[in-house]
C-alpha cells in the first residue's frame, strides 16, 4: 500500500504517517513548513520530506491513496494533480474510520476534557495489557505516538474533535467515527470561524449522537444543560449521565477521590479532572476492565502534555502549561489551580491564538473568565492577526472584553520581561495557549522564573 500525505507536518497527520509506516505501508509526504516536534519525529522514521514545498510531479497513479491535511489549501498543486488522476483522497479522520470500521470504536467528544479522558482510558488499557488502536490530540507519557493502528486489535479509542476534516471535506471530524461507545463532556461554543452561531455548534453534537451505532451507549456529563437537552436524540442507544466524584485535598495538596467508602490518591486535580475520571471509569468498565483494577491504575495517571502540565516547581512556587484557549477552559483551569493552592497567588497568562479566540465578535465571550487569577495577562500578536487575515484588535477592546484588571501584551519580549520582574514568592504561574506565544521556550522560561 502506497500512501502520500499532503501536509504531513500536522500534529495528527505526522502521527498517522508514523503509525502507517510502522504497519508496513510505504509512506511519503510533503509540506511547505514543518515545525518541532513533528520534524524530528518524521526524521526519526525516515519520513521527513527531502525538500519543503509542493511537487505535483511526485503524484502519480502508482499511489494507492492520498491523505489530505487541513494545512493544505483547496488549490494545492499536489491535490489538483491527485484529482486529475482520480486518486482516492481521504481526510485523516475518514481514513481512521476506514482502518477501524470492523472494530469496537470508543469516541470521546466535547468542548473540553476530551484529550484528558482519552488519555486516561489509554493509560488504564495499557496497564491492563489490552491491545487497542488510538488517536489522541496530545503526547501521553508511555506512548511513542499519538496514533496507533494494528490489525490484531479489536478496540479503537479516538479523541473526537468537532473541527473540520480537511479543506475539501467540511465534515466535523467526530462525525466520521460512528462509535459504539461515546462520551460527551459538555458543550461550550468554540470554532466560531466554522460554526457562526451557538445553535449551529450544538447541532454538530446532535449529529454525533445520531451517529452512535444501534445498541451503543452514550455517557454524558449530567450537569451540562445543553447535553440534557440533546442526550436523547438517538433512541436506538442507551444514554447515561455521569457526574464528578466527591474529593478532598489535604494540607499537603494531595487529592483523594472517595468511592464506595475507599479513598484513592490521584496524581491530577481540579473539578474537571475529577469528573473526567468518572467518564473514563464508565468507558473502561464497558470495555471490560475490572473496577478495582481501574482505581489502581488511574492513580498513576499524571495527565497529558499541556493539560495542567507541571514544568517546574520549588517549595512555594510552580510553573504550569495548559492548552486552554476557549473561555470555559480558561475558567476551569484557573479555578483548578486556585482550589488546589489556596495559599498561593496565581499569575495566569492566555495567548489568543486560535481563529475563534482572535475573532472580534467572539472575544466578548471571555468576559470575567480570568477574574479568579490574582494577575491576569492576555497576549496576542498583530503578526498572527495579519497572517490569519483577521480584523485588527485594539488593546483597549481586548481589555474591556475580558473585564477586570487584565494586562495586555502584544510583544513576546515585553511579556517575558514583565514576568521576569514580578515577585513570585508563594505564586503559581500558568501559561495557556494552543501555540507558543510567538516562540517562547516554556522549559527554559520556567527554569528562569522558578529557581
Amino acid at each position: 500500500m502506497k500512501i502520500h500525505f499532503i501536509a504531513i507536518g500536522g500534529a495528527a497527520m505526522h502521527n498517522l504517517a508514523i503509525a502507517l509506516h510502522k504497519k508496513g505501508f510505504e509512506v511519503t509526504g510533503s509540506d511547505d513548513e514543518i515545525f518541532e516536534p513533528s520534524r524530528s519525529r518524521l526524521e526519526k522514521y525516515g519520513l521527513l520530506p527531502k525538500r519543503y514545498g509542493w511537487y505535483p510531479e511526485e503524484i502519480s497513479d502508482t499511489l494507492d491513496i492520498i491523505i489530505l491535511g487541513m494545512h493544505a489549501r483547496k488549490d494545492n498543486p499536489e491535490l489538483l494533480k491527485a484529482n486529475e488522476l482520480n486518486l482516492k483522497i481521504y481526510s485523516y479522520p475518514e481514513y481512521l474510520f476506514e482502518q477501524t470500521k470492523n472494530k469496537k470504536r470508543v469516541v470521546i467528544g466535547g468542548s473540553h476534557g476530551k484529550t484528558t479522558i482519552t488519555s486516561m482510558i489509554m493509560h488504564v488499557l495499557k496497564l491492563s495489557g489490552v491491545g487497542f488502536d488510538y488517536m489522541v490530540g496530545a503526547n501521553i507519557k508511555g506512548f511513542d505516538t499519538m496514533v496507533n493502528l494494528e490489525e490484531k486489535n479489536n478496540i479503537a479509542v479516538f479523541e473526537g474533535d468537532e473541527y473540520l476534516s480537511s479543506p475539501i471535506d467540511l465534515t466535523p471530524k467526530f462525525h466520521w467515527y460512528k462509535p459504539h461507545l461515546a462520551i460527551l463532556t459538555g458543550i461550550a461554543w468554540d470554532h466560531i470561524n466554522v460554526f457562526p452561531t451557538f445553535d449551529n455548534y450544538v447541532e454538530q453534537f446532535e449529529i454525533f449522537i445520531k451517529s452512535i451505532q444501534t445498541n451503543g451507549k452514550l455517557f454524558w456529563f449530567g450537569e451540562d444543560e445543553n447535553l440534557k437537552r440533546i442526550s436523547k436524540t438517538n433512541t436506538n442507544i442507551e444514554s447515561v449521565p455521569y457526574n464528578k466524584y466527591d474529593y478532598i485535598t489535604d494540607s499537603d495538596g494531595n487529592v483523594f477521590v472517595k468511592y464506595k467508602n475507599t479513598k484513592y490518591k490521584m496524581s491530577v486535580f481540579g473539578d474537571h479532572n475529577i469528573q473526567n475520571i468518572n467518564a473514563a471509569r464508565y468507558a473502561c468498565l464497558e470495555i471490560g476492565i475490572d473496577e478495582k483494577f481501574f482505581w489502581s491504575a488511574i492513580q498513576s495517571f499524571e495527565g497529558a502534555a499541556k493539560r495542567l502540565q507541571l514544568l517546574k516547581e520549588n517549595k512555594e512556587s510552580a510553573f504550569y502549561l495548559d492548552f486552554a484557549h476557549a473561555p470555559s477552559k480558561l475558567k476551569a483551569t484557573i479555578n483548578a489551580l486556585k482550589q488546589k493552592f489556596s495559599d498561593r497567588k496565581l499569575i495566569a497568562c492566555i495567548e489568543l491564538h486560535t481563529f475563534s479566540s482572535l475573532q472580534k465578535n467572539f472575544i466578548p465571550q471571555y468576559k470575567d473568565c480570568m477574574k479568579n487569577a490574582d494577575i491576569a495577562i492576555v497576549y496576542y500578536s498583530h503578526e498572527v492577526l495579519k497572517h490569519k487575515q483577521l480584523q485588527e484588535l485594539s488593546e483597549e477592546f481586548v481589555k474591556q472584553s475580558f473585564g477586570g484588571d487584565v494586562i495586555i501584551y502584544t510583544e513576546t519580549d515585553k511579556l517575558q520581561n514583565y514576568m521576569e520582574n514580578i515577585n513570585i514568592d508563594k505564586t503559581n504561574i500558568l501559561m495557556m495557549s494552543s501555540g507558543n506565544f510567538n516562540g517562547i521556550d516554556f522549559v527554559k522560561f520556567a527554569d528562569k522564573l522558578i529557581i
